[in-house]
């Protein structure tokens, strides 16, 4: 998903948060260890983590990748996403939402894989819940916003949020049948159901609209700061 603002504010939280995960990243590379060493311990969350008293884990996971492409995709829709929100709610709020829906996906992937999956010692890593939050509250707060799904296909944001969601369903559905793909649906619906809950609670009540989006794919972003 891609979309163009006209805005060139600095942003602190949102390279802070990129840099966190950077740092991750780079420790997985670097580590020589065994599956069950200091990173999987500590990085990767699942019911038996959690089960095993390293809460931590439903926060540390959410800065953590092993894989470059997966790493690369999150931190890119990120940085797209995550600056627009960044701007209209400022740094600490926004860094308190990336945490705050961080824990949410890793607690609804734990819960997912223990009660529905059956396999509660299935590990996930990744921003992709706190990533979800993130485009589920762009969408609301623009929902006629043209984006790109894919890089590829134009649609409203509301949209494509829809479609996200939507897949994430239908991939969950395909985990319980027996099949689908080793992806974490339960996180990135449970981030997603943050980033709904942070809108309807603290979001909307205090939106004040300056100026209305502009036409085609570009808006200027004039919002009083979200308080």
């Amino acid at each position: 998903m891609k979309v163009i603002f006209r805005t060139f504010n600095l942003t602190i939280a949102v390279p802070f948060i990129i840099f966190l995960n950077t740092l991750v990243f780079l420790m997985w590379q670097f580590s020589s260890e065994s599956p069950n060493g200091f990173m999987a311990r500590n990085f990767l969350v699942s019911w038996e983590s959690l089960i095993d008293g390293r809460v931590w884990t439903l926060l540390t996971s959410a800065f953590s990748h092993n894989m470059f492409l997966h790493f690369f995709i999150n931190m890119y829709v990120f940085f797209g996403f995550g600056r627009v929100i960044e701007q209209l709610i400022g740094a600490r709020k926004f860094f308190k939402f990336y945490i705050y829906a961080g824990i949410t996906s890793s607690l609804a992937h734990a819960l997912v894989c223990m009660y529905l999956l059956n396999e509660p010692s299935l590990p996930a890593l990744g921003a992709s819940g706190s990533v979800a939050g993130i485009i589920l509250l762009f969408s609301l707060l623009f929902p006629r916003e043209k984006i790109l799904l894919l890089g590829i296909i134009p649609m409203p944001a509301i949209f494509g949020a829809l479609v996200f969601v939507g897949l994430d369903l239908w991939g969950l559905s395909a985990q319980l049948g027996g099949h689908g793909l080793p992806i974490g649906h339960g996180a990135h619906l449970g981030g997603a159901l943050f980033g709904l809950v942070y809108y309807l609670l603290y979001v909307r009540p205090n939106l004040h609209r300056n100026t209305p989006p502009q036409k085609d794919d570009v808006i200027d972003v004039e919002f009083e700061k979200i308080t």
